[in-house]
């Protein structure tokens, strides 16, 4: 047990099956929001190997949000340039950084040591009062009504016992017991591939033998990538041919025979060796009346560009707030069935989306046809005239387009809002904190209190003068004096005048049942 449970025997406002990386943020955020929430997973302790490797600048936001991020850093390196290579091992790509200033105030794409960080999440969550943690818990049902829903847990000592909650979010990974139990289906989005993925620690000899940037072998015999991750971590995810045997492939000999092309076992120690089948699967819904479903538990994608643990995350930021706007009851009635309901259009579509670019990518890496491979790479390098030019990961990323967003067009709605440095260094939500934010250039002139918790944010030399000029750029792209950002850092919309950004807070007013 971690905390403890601020109502009692009563029920509490949330409760959270699975207590991965996702199900951590959502105890951290809605915890330290001041909510009362039940946390209960199988195992007691976290997984001792890396599973997610890769972190972006939007996830960094978030930790810094929870107040972690400054124990986070030491754990995470800079991505380092990606390299692709075709089918005659001749450069086809480059992935790379996008330059600074970085629009989030971190480093857009790192790697990172994943049970170092789970870990400074539990010690966090563990320090709120208002947070139980049932480690070593399995849920064995879940049963719900109009007022709530019901847990019945067991712990791994054979104790019985049950948590009602008003809300409750299943995170507990692809084979999640209580997305079952609510019948939330699976939609399969077409990519089914046989992978083993290999962790090592690589010892000097070893490191010098190494590529000094992440590689992409477009080969069509053996599709493969190697991930540069922190200090002598290094990541392999090589593609299994027909027919071979994925257990063997994960045996030790299996392993170091894969890996000849580059070490032997006089060059470092495994860490981690395990076949996968990589999946594109979606929940067809995401909320089955009390009950939502996030992380693994909602969507699995192929790991290409490393987005599995920051969709998870992004999943329950997107709801801890929407949530958190319900339990107070700042959003009543069908606004508040509307605003919840918009967690799952939202994170749906974004994933999807997402999914597609990701097997898209795939595609590229994963041509099999020698033939197609070739003309695959003479594409590649045709549309670069020759020239491999660099193409920063964060664009792949896609915006919102529908849920709880303004009915005004505009190119910046939908998309991350920037985090600027203000005078002194500091990042804007330290200072502006992480409600509805009204922000405006310093060309907007000065704006009426927007009152309904949205907090005047006036970028102008005098107030809070950014100093990188993150924000006076974005607004430009965007073509806009103002943005209204939503509590997870997402546009709601944008606007030009005094009179469209009146409009723009009626707008959100009305949409939020005001």
């Amino acid at each position: 047990m971690a905390g403890s449970n601020g109502s009692g025997s009563g029920t509490v406002d949330v409760a959270i099956v699975g207590y991965g990386p996702a199900g951590a943020v959502a105890a951290a955020l809605l915890g330290q929001a001041g909510f009362t929430v039940h946390v209960c997973d199988r195992l007691r302790d976290v997984y001792e190997i890396p599973r997610a490797i890769a972190l972006d600048h939007e996830i960094m936001r978030v930790f810094q949000q929870i107040g972690i991020v400054d124990a986070v850093l030491p754990h995470t390196e800079p991505f380092t340039n990606s390299e692709w290579f075709g089918a005659d091992g001749q450069l086809i790509r480059r992935m790379t950084m996008v330059a600074p200033p970085y629009p989030q105030g971190y480093t857009p794409s790192i790697v990172f040591t994943q049970p170092p960080v789970e870990r400074l999440l539990r010690a966090h969550v563990a320090r709120l009062p208002n947070v139980t943690v049932a480690l070593g818990t399995e849920m064995t049902a879940l049963v719900q009504d109009r007022g709530g829903v019901t847990l019945t847990l067991q712990a791994d000592d054979g104790t019985p016992s049950t948590v009602r909650a008003r809300w409750a979010i299943a995170c507990d990974g692809g084979a999640s017991t209580a997305r079952a139990q609510v019948g939330i289906e699976l939609e399969d989005l077409d990519f089914d591939e046989p992978w083993l993925v290999v962790d090592a620690r690589v010892n000097e000899r070893g490191l010098a033998r190494l590529p000094t940037t992440s590689v992409q072998y477009c080969e069509p015999q053996r599709p493969c990538t190697l991930v540069i991750g922190p200090g002598n971590h290094r990541r392999w995810e090589i593609s299994l041919k027909p027919g071979e045997d994925p257990r063997q492939a994960a045996t030790a000999e299996g392993t170091w025979a894969l890996l000849s092309r580059w070490i032997t076992p006089e060059d470092g120690e495994l860490w981690r060796q395990s076949s996968y089948r990589f999946h594109a699967l979606v929940a067809q819904h995401w909320r089955a009346g009390r009950v939502f479903v996030a992380g693994d538990a909602a969507h699995m994608q192929p790991p290409f560009l490393g987005q599995g643990m920051c969709q998870g995350v992004r999943d329950v930021v997107n709801l801890s707030w929407k949530l958190a706007a319900v339990l107070r009851g700042e959003v009543q009635g069908h606004a508040a069935e509307a605003l919840l309901d918009s967690y799952g259009t939202e994170r749906k579509a974004h994933v999807r989306e997402l999914t597609g670019r990701l097997k898209h990518v795939g595609s590229i890496i994963c041509e099999r046809d020698p033939a197609k491979a070739r003309e695959r790479d003479a594409r590649l390098l045709a549309e670069c005239d020759g020239v491999v030019k660099d193409t920063p990961r964060q664009d792949v990323l896609p915006r919102l387009d529908a849920g709880c967003l303004s009915a005004t067009p505009g190119s910046g709605r939908g998309t991350l809002f920037p985090q600027p440095r203000l005078a002194g260094g500091t990042l804007m939500d330290r200072v502006c904190g992480t409600g509805w934010r009204l922000v405006l250039d310093a060309a907007a002139g000065a704006h009426a209190d927007a009152n309904d918790g949205v907090t005047v944010v006036h970028l102008a030399e005098g107030a809070l003068p950014e100093t990188e000029g993150v924000v006076a750029a974005w607004m430009r792209r965007h073509d806009c004096r103002a943005a209204l950002v939503r509590p997870d850092h997402y546009v709601y919309g944008t606007a030009t005048s005094a009179a469209d950004i009146d409009a723009l807070l009626i707008e959100r007013r009305t949409a939020l049942g005001h």
